[in-house]
């Protein structure tokens, strides 16, 4: 079945018993892994994961179907998740959906499938799974999520603060949730205990992301300087900056590099197009439009996500992914300036 936001959430809050697999697809891959999460949060704490990779399920499609219907070794609930999964799934899938039981869900997060893919068309074509797509959020609907999210913790925003938690999140669902989750426990709030959340506590707690920083280290990268990026990695750390808004920040201006790229191949004039870039941005965006090829961008975009993915992954590196992403488009940048 196709669903929406909201009856995907009510869906996974009640853990009903009927859905066997949730399809979280789309390029907002944060805001799949978000709701991933949630899942776990509604089995309980004790509730056991079991993660299983696409190549996995590509080799034995079986696999699915059976973790589906097994008992936990320690008797407790247990759900199945699939990251960076794509049409080698499929069978997998309808192994799943076709099996006489199956007591444990599985959320698939499928970010590169597209909704005329047979994946999709599966899902929502069977009663026992849930598809919903997920985009990445402008800035007007990430500051409705912040809201809502605030409202899930008991707390009530005012004047500008779901805005500033949403730019200083980068729209991110999941530094969102986390954050709004720190000025919950600070507030003392909760659905039952509602607490308004203005600019002073919102101060007090501290939202602050370190925008200024992340965005030098953001053009370090883009423009080639691996010596400089390398710096302001340090001041980031020191500072205790995520890296997960940082790494969504850098995807998200090398997509914009590679649309203006794209223009420029295909004949439009860049002066005319730089005008559309934020003006703190532009010097450095024009010494980039000359430096990146189209392919290059492609590649690293690629590589970015790929990382945000390894970085949100159970038993992980973390930072050393992250800034080892970074650092390779920095150099990959550096070279095509030599």
């Amino acid at each position: 079945m196709k669903a929406n936001l909201n009856q995907l959430s009510r869906a996974i809050d009640s853990v009903s018993g009927d859905i066997r697999l949730y399809l979280l697809h789309g390029p907002d891959e944060a805001g799949a892994r978000e709701m991933a999460t949630r899942l776990a949060r509604a089995m309980g704490p004790d509730a056991e994961r079991v993660d299983l990779e696409p190549a996995l399920l590509k080799s034995s499609p079986g696999r699915l179907a059976d973790e589906a219907a097994s008992l936990s070794l320690f008797g407790t609930q247990r759900h199945i998740r699939v990251t960076g999964a794509g049409e080698e799934s499929v069978e997998a899938c309808t192994m799943l959906l076709a099996a006489p039981r199956a007591g444990n869900p599985v959320v698939m997060i499928a970010p590169t499938v597209k909704g005329t893919s047979a994946l999709v068309k599966l899902a929502t074509a069977h009663p026992n799974a849930l598809a919903c797509v997920f985009y990445v959020p402008d800035a007007g609907e990430a500051d409705k999520i912040a809201t809502s999210v605030a409202r899930e913790f008991g707390l009530r925003t005012t004047g500008a603060t779901a805005a500033r938690i949403a730019a200083a999140a980068a729209g991110d669902r999941a530094v969102m949730t986390r954050e709004i989750e720190k000025i919950a426990l600070f507030l003392d709030a909760a659905p039952e205990r509602p607490r308004e959340l203005d600019d002073v506590a919102l101060d007090a707690i501290g939202a602050d992301l370190g925008d200024a920083e992340m965005s030098r280290a953001i053009d370090a990268a883009i423009d080639g300087g691996p010596d400089r990026l390398g710096e302001e990695l340090a001041k980031l750390g020191v500072a205790g900056v995520s890296h997960i808004p940082l790494l969504r920040q850098l995807v998200r201006r090398l997509m914009a590099l590679a649309e203006l790229r794209g223009e420029i191949d295909a004949g439009a004039n860049a002066n005319a197009l730089l005008e559309r870039v934020f003006f703190r941005e532009r010097a450095v965006t024009a010494r980039a439009l000359r430096i990146w090829s189209a392919p290059r961008l492609n590649d690293a975009i690629d590589r970015v996500r790929r990382a945000e993915r390894a970085t949100m992954a159970p038993n992980n590196a973390g930072g050393v992914l992250a800034d080892a992403a970074m650092l390779g488009v920095a150099r990959m940048a550096a070279r095509q300036r030599e």
